[in-house]
């Protein structure tokens, strides 16, 4: 039953002056035992380095565009699982400086239990934007001040080791995809070569520039055939309308006249014609005839002042008119004759679209892939070049660097609560204990203990209440267990005292 609040204090008094001696025994054990947990904690010694992270050095706004340096988005985490990597716990487990001279010589089982025990005693903590730090704890100082040593060392010196061949395998990687598609270009480029040399029919935008030339050329035949054929009938007309002699009388002059006629036309022919022409060799010898009649006439002196009869002779009207119509019809066939080439030439220009239009498909493969080749090779090229200057960045220590801003402290004292802090607490808790266990038993004792217990719980009056009598003995003998107690509490205290600060001093 519990107690009310307003009660406990005075009965946690009450049982305590009626168990003394437990109380002084509760207080002994309490205090002995934490100062002897004191005495059994393992006390952890820390060490730890500070890295600053130099991503702003006067290097990155020289170069920006231009190369590219090496970047950790989660430095902390990154810094975490390069150091715990085994290869550089395993460098670390082998030191002798930290592990002695035979730290090389030990089975995998003892090297895997300190590669474990460094990966579980080391810590990296950020502390601020640019900082984190490296740390290590155990219980042995020198050791603690020793492994954070390697461990900052081990940090930087693989960074930049892991940073170098980073840059290294991207340039290499770029450099071969840079040789490949080189080949593969030379190649396309084989390929197109051989195509064009096999098929020269052109492009097709030549082609139907081509044929639309020709077109037009036809197009201008055909009206020009028309002109021709129309011209050919009017002089057809007009020669069936002409008579093909004249009649004039035989004297000097109508010769004369004749062969100054004549030779006009003659004239006129040779201008358009060759001395082959059919018409000219007709007048030739017509004016020879002539000639040779006007020479008999003044041989034979049979001329007189008047005509003395008369003869046949070619109209002219009729040889000119015959002339342009033989010339027409030359033309007509030469322009027929040319149409026909023309149309030749149509067919086989539409012959070779239908070349090209095949061909048209494996061009463009061919040009597409150069074009793409091309475009992926040059942004290769200036990739290659930024990995170039990016790899050197990283061999001359530029970019981001890791620097050591703190080197590792020698720890004095531990981490964690201290001897003297257990010592300070046992007297403590000891003291308290006896009370706070009476009070915890009042809380689940089931006997009723105060007047307001039975009013409130069992609704019972109550008519009176008898106090506790002792008798004079029974007061005697309580002071002088009273007494017995304060002076062993006393003595308890004092050792207490005694074993905290010979530890402390170091006599213990």
């Amino acid at each position: 039953m519990a107690l009310p609040l307003n009660q406990l204090p005075k009965e946690i008094v009450r049982e305590v002056r009626s168990r003394k001696w437990l109380a002084l025994l509760l207080f002994a054990v309490v205090s002995f035992s934490v100062l002897a947990a004191g005495f059994l904690w393992p006390y952890k010694y820390q060490s730890q380095v500070v890295i600053f992270v130099d991503d702003r050095n006067i290097i990155q706004p020289l170069m920006e565009g231009r190369a590219v340096a090496t970047k950790v988005t989660e430095k902390v985490s990154a810094a975490r699982e390069l150091l715990g990597s085994r290869n550089v716990l395993e460098e670390i487990a082998t030191d002798t400086e930290i592990y002695g001279d035979n730290a090389e010589n030990i089975g995998p089982e003892a090297l895997e239990g300190r590669i474990n025990g460094l990966r579980y005693s080391m810590s990296v903590v950020p502390r601020g934007d640019n900082y984190f730090s490296i740390g290590y704890s155990s219980s042995s100082p020198l050791k603690t001040f020793r492994v954070a040593q390697k461990l900052g060392q081990a940090f930087i010196e693989e960074n930049a080791k892991r940073k170098r061949e980073e840059s290294r395998s991207a340039y290499d990687f770029i450099d071969k995809q840079v040789k490949s598609y080189e080949q593969q270009i030379a190649e396309v480029e084989e390929r197109l070569k051989k195509f064009l040399s096999e098929n020269v029919d052109g492009t097709e935008a030549d082609a139907n520039s081509r044929l639309s030339n020709l077109q037009s050329r036809l197009e201008l035949a055909q009206l020009e055939k028309e002109e021709l054929q129309t011209r050919a009938q009017s002089l057809e007309r007009e020669l069936g309308g002409v008579s093909r002699t004249l009649r004039q009388g035989r004297t000097v002059d109508a010769y004369q006249e004749r062969i100054n006629s004549m030779e006009e036309q003659l004239d006129s022919l040779r201008l358009r014609y060759h001395d082959t022409y059919p018409d000219i060799v007709i007048l030739r010898e017509q004016l020879e005839e002539l000639k040779k009649q006007r020479e008999r006439a003044f041989e034979e002196q049979q001329l007189a002042s008047e005509p003395s009869g008369s003869e046949s002779i070619p109209n002219p009207v009729y040889q000119e008119v015959r002339s342009n119509l033989v010339t027409t019809n030359t033309d007509l066939e030469t322009v027929e004759t040319r149409i026909s080439s023309i149309k030749r030439l149509i067919e086989e220009q539409k012959q070779r679209m239908e070349r090209i239009q095949a061909n048209k498909a494996q061009y463009s493969e061919l040009t597409r892939d150069m074009e793409v080749n091309k475009e992926i090779y040059n942004d290769l090229l200036q990739r290659r070049e930024k990995a170039r200057v990016s790899m050197h960045l990283d061999i001359e220590g530029q970019g981001l660097n890791y620097k050591i801003n703190e080197a590792a402290q020698y720890p004095t004292s531990p981490t964690g609560p201290k001897f003297s802090m257990f010592a300070m607490a046992g007297l403590l808790l000891g003291a308290v204990a006896p009370f706070g266990a009476i009070a915890g038993l009042l809380q689940i004792d089931p006997r009723i203990r105060s007047r307001e217990q039975l009013d409130d719980v069992l609704d019972i009056a109550v008519l009176e209440h008898l106090p506790e009598v002792r008798t004079p003995f029974e007061k005697r003998r309580d002071r002088k267990v009273t007494m017995a107690v304060v002076v062993m509490a006393v003595l308890v205290a004092a050792a207490y005292v005694a074993v905290a600060l010979a530890s402390v001093f170091g006599v213990i």
